[in-house]
């Protein structure tokens, strides 16, 4: 007895069918239809799948048609269902590439259930037209026995690489279900990468961004007090943070927002100077496999001996074009990150915490403060609407505001020292490990 349906095509239909099996679980009277073949449009067929208890239907469109009354699936199924007593509307959702989540789903159902307005957005903050609808309920629907992790890394450090040796690791080498989503910066090499794997006896076939994790890793120290990495982490989950800072000292490098929150849901924390590995093995900054090695370590997915070797096996099928000097440089790293990670002890009191630095300066305009800031903060899609300029414009040099500070190393120049070489050009970007010489301090 479905009386609500949402109508939709696309990848977005998964997370409808997810969060519709999740409420007709707990007796709520709602189902979805999945449009598989859009042109040429069969209205007998679509007919006959409609329930024929639907009251309200909501079809959603991803995609937005200036001056047209409904977007095209919508247009289609209003024309089908022509002379029924179901009241249609329909909505928008996904643009701009914005996440799509079993929250914004239950959100269409609540809507259906109230005024049921037409022509409505989802996961879109608009305070213009006061379309958007609110989410009132957050619906987690990861089962039980899957695992939740994210490794946020530099771009050109490897952590993706690596991301994407361990899931196919837990794949071919467990009997569990496995997953990996990759976000990764516009500035590629230097920019911000976050890897999203699932794996699990369950299925894993949840086409969103993970928003509750039961593994972090931090594998740059200077993005703490920039994003919100513990956000996602349950209670009772693990964090990993790559730092030269010492155990005993590392808990008060972090913000008060990030200790109060290691406190609260007793988050295991764990430290390791993945640098300092990669530097004695040769491989500069790139700390994939050292970091790769402690999450094997840690998670306890797999017996160590047997991790190690496989994280192994995948180096050398990886790294083999490169040359075997490279491929055990690797290997060594691998050795290494075992003995040095170490466990942080988490006090019952904060005394020390890490003030971050200001990203936009004080002086900056409105624009930089409610537009770039959240932006560089990577929390762009909770911009509302009326913060955007209305003619589409966007002011210029806003280029200089941008202070990343990323760099694991950076160089300083001493006049005095320079023999106009040059090399600091070539060699002091962001993601080179500079030794002490003669010229360079």
């Amino acid at each position: 007895m479905q009386k609500k349906v949402i109508i939709a095509m696309g990848s977005g239909c998964d997370t409808i069918e997810h969060t519709v099996n999740y409420l007709v679980g707990k007796g709520e009277k709602v189902g979805a239809i999945k449009v598989r073949l859009y042109r040429p449009f069969s209205v007998k067929a679509f007919i006959d799948a409609v329930p024929t208890s639907c009251k309200k239907i909501a079809v959603l469109d991803r995609t937005k048609e200036p001056g047209a009354i409904g977007e095209p699936l919508f247009l289609d199924v209003v024309a089908s269902l022509a002379g029924k007593d179901i009241k249609i509307i329909g909505g928008r959702y996904g643009l701009s590439s914005k996440e799509f989540t079993p929250s914004h789903v239950k959100a269409v159902f609540d809507h259906l259930e109230g005024k049921a307005f037409h022509n409505f957005t989802v996961g879109i903050n608009d305070d213009v037209t006061n379309l958007s609808l609110e989410i009132k309920e957050k619906v987690r629907l990861a089962p039980e026995d899957v695992v939740n992790c994210m490794f946020w890394g530099l771009g050109a450090d490897g952590t993706v690489g690596a991301a994407k040796n361990s899931i196919k690791i837990i794949g071919e080498n467990t009997d569990k279900n496995a997953q990996a989503y990759f976000v990764y910066d516009s500035k590629k090499s230097g920019g911000v990468t976050v890897s999203h794997l699932r794996f699990g006896d369950s299925s894993v076939n949840m086409p969103w961004l993970i928003d509750e994790a039961d593994f972090v890793a931090c594998h740059n120290q200077a993005y703490i007090g920039k994003y919100d990495m513990l956000g996602p982490i349950k209670e009772g989950g693990t964090f990993i943070l790559n730092s030269h800072i010492h155990a005993t000292e590392a808990f008060e490098h972090l913000t008060q927002e990030m200790q109060e929150e290691i406190i609260d849901r007793k988050i295991k924390f764990y430290t390791i100077d993945a640098l300092k590995i990669a530097e004695e093995t040769g491989l500069g900054i790139r700390i994939n496999t050292v970091m790769q090695a402690a999450f094997f370590k840690v998670s306890g997915i797999l017996p160590e001996a047997e991790a190690i070797e496989l994280i192994k096996k995948a180096i050398k099928k990886t790294f083999a074009t490169k040359g075997d000097d490279i491929v055990k440089m690797n290997w060594a790293s691998v050795d290494k990150a075992a003995e040095a990670l170490e466990k942080v002890e988490i006090p019952a009191s904060i005394t020390k915490s890490f003030a971050a630095p200001e990203l936009i300066p004080a002086s900056a305009g409105d624009f930089a403060r409610d537009v770039i800031e959240p932006v560089m903060r990577l929390q762009g899609d909770d911009i509302p609407v009326s913060k955007m300029s209305f003619d589409g414009t966007l002011p210029l040099g806003t280029a200089v505001l941008e202070k990343r500070g990323v760099a694991p190393v950076v160089a300083s120049w001493v006049s005095e020292n320079c023999i106009q070489c040059n090399q600091c050009v070539a060699w002091a970007g962001p993601f080179s490990f500079l030794t002490s010489s003669s010229h360079f301090n």
